[in-house]
This record gives structure tokens, sequence and C-alpha cells, in this order.
């Protein structure tokens, strides 16, 4: 992906004083994403307060000069998510304030992603209400990874760069062996298809779809099964895992089409409620993640594996900062 080949080149480079005139700070949301991510650029990561009064309302104060500096903020919207996208757009008018020359938001996570489109009469698309909001409040950037509906890119009116993790869980796939006539990729739903065919191409391997229905939010009915399972191990890939009861559901089904292992991988692990252990107690084997998301101590259950996020969203910055090609990451994940 270009990301561990050239790390001696682009640490050469910060060395040098390319990342001069800009500036890296997060809010609370992933401070250990930001720390992992001024780490990889070799930089320091800004110096930002916020706070909460005693009724709720969001306090930020910039502890540093952003005069004429490239901002980059980075702020998963994440659980509690109505707190931390707040704290986004309070953050993004400190900056727009500050007098910096350009902000842009690094959103490992967007949330309310899954609100992308009207489907009943009276229905919002709070995807682009967020995407209004977060331009209002002044970013003239947004760089964001798997985007739920990558149609989100166009509800805003400046440049969207989309980075994929597929690569990152693909070489660590690799790594591990799963590149044999025994594995094959399973797609959780028809409209994760492309997502399953780039990393079934990555790794030399046929495909299989779960065709599902889902008769309200979050429940999940499988209707059918795709392609040949029997005696294979299947890697199952999604964008995130919630509830976990859709990956779950798709496992059991799986293993009853003669499936002899089921690994399950996602960008996103959002784990609402008891879904890390409902994963640990289920017929899934492994469960392979990035950590675009905080993830609590409590929920990091043993068959559970994170990757680090933070070189390719490191990476992506600096290539942003130095106006170089960021869809070159992915020339051959496409």
């Amino acid at each position: 992906m270009g990301i561990t080949t050239k790390e001696e080149e682009a640490t050469e480079r910060i060395m040098n004083g390319e990342m001069e005139g800009m500036k890296l700070f997060c809010g609370n949301a992933h401070r250990e994403l930001g720390l992992r991510v001024a780490e990889h650029l070799n930089i320091e990561l800004g110096q930002i307060t916020s706070t909460q009064f005693s009724d709720g309302e969001i306090r930020v104060l910039v502890d540093e000069s952003a005069r004429g500096n490239d901002i980059f903020l980075i702020q998963p919207t994440c659980h509690p998510v109505n707190d931390t996208l707040m704290e986004l757009l309070v953050m993004l008018d400190a900056f727009r304030r500050a007098s910096a020359r350009h902000i842009t938001v690094v959103m490992p996570y967007y949330g309310y992603a899954r609100q992308d489109k009207k489907i009943k009469p009276r229905e919002p698309v709070t995807a682009r209400l967020v995407a209004d909001l977060i331009t209002v409040a002044g970013a003239q950037r947004v760089v964001c990874v798997d985007l739920h509906a990558e149609q989100i890119q166009g509800f805003f009116d400046m440049p969207v760069d989309h980075l994929y993790a597929g690569p990152i869980i693909g070489d660590f796939l690799l790594r591990e062996g799963f590149d044999n006539d025994d594995v094959v990729v399973v797609s959780p739903d028809v409209a994760g298809v492309s997502r399953a065919r780039s990393l079934a191409e990555m790794l030399h391997t046929p495909i299989a779809i779960i065709a599902k229905r889902r008769p309200e939010p979050n429940k999940v009915d499988i209707v059918e099964i795709i392609g040949d399972v029997n005696g294979k191990t299947c890697v199952m890939i999604d964008d995130m895992c919630d509830t976990g009861g859709s990956v779950i559901m798709g496992a059991e089904a799986l293993k009853k089409r003669g499936a002899r292992e089921v690994i399950v991988t996602c960008t996103h692990p959002v784990l609402s409620g008891n879904a890390a252990q409902r994963i640990q107690d289920s017929v899934i084997s492994k469960f392979i993640c990035t950590d675009t998301l905080p993830i609590p101590a409590a929920k990091m259950v043993p068959k559970m594996k994170i990757l680090p996020i933070a070189p390719l969203v490191g990476e992506a910055i600096r290539r942003i900062h130095l106006n170089e090609s960021v869809s070159t990451l992915f020339k051959e994940w496409r």
C-alpha cells in the first residue's frame, strides 16, 4: 500500500522540516489515536483544552498559536456521538477564529453515516446535516476512513479524502497465511460486495455473499448465501460492527452451510452494549478490527485483534500537507 515501503523516506522528509507550517490537534474522542499519529509524523501533538461546564456545555481553548498554520484536527464522532460531534464543531470554530490558514478535519469514524438517505416519509438525511454543520463551522477539507456510504463524499462542497482500511486488513491476513485455496472472502450483505471483492483479489480467493434483509434497525434476517463455503475458512469483511447481530447471524449461517471456520474483519469496532462479549461467545473464531474508535479495556475480548490505523492516517496527513497524491495509496485496492 506504500505506507511501510516508503516509511523511512517519509521519516527523513519529516526530519528535514517538510512538516513545518502544520499543526496536529485532537479532541477528547480518541486522544490515543492522536498521540500515535503525532508519533508517526514525528511531531508534537498540539495543546488544546476541551472541558464541560456544569450544565454540559462544551468549552474549548486552543492553548497555542494557530495563526497562519495548516491545522489537522483528529476527531472521530463516536460514542457519545452527540458530545463528540458538538466538540468537533466548537473546536472548528475556535481554530477559525484563531486565524488558522487552512483547517482539515480528520474523522476516522463518521457518526450518523447510516442515515445517508431518505427511506420512509418524513425521515431526515442526517449524514448530510452533519456535513453541513462541519462546513459551516469552518472545515476546509475532510479526511474519513471507510465511510458507510461513499456518496457521503458528495455531501461536502470541499475536498474529501476517503481512506480505505482494507489493505491493512489484507496485509495482516496475508502474513497470517489466509491466501490459500481453503479460504473464501464473504460479504455480509449485497452492499458490501465491492469491499469483499477487493479483499478477495488481494488474497487471490473466491467470494461469497450473504443476502439478508433488515425488518427494522439493528435487526437482521438471513435470506440466502450465494457461493460455496463448505469446508472453507470464511473471512467476512464489513465496514463496521455495532451490535454484532449481523456478523454473528452471518457466521452461524455460514457454519450451517459447512464452513470450517469464520473470521470477522471490520474497520470500525462500534461494539455497542454487550456486542464484544456476544462475539466472544459466538461461533466466530477471530474478530479483526482497526483502532479508528477507542476500545475500552472491558471490551477487549480474547478473540479480538486490533490493527493500528495511525500509519495510514499519518501518511495521508503528510501527503495532504505536502500536496502529494493520497489516492495512490490505494491504487491496487480499488
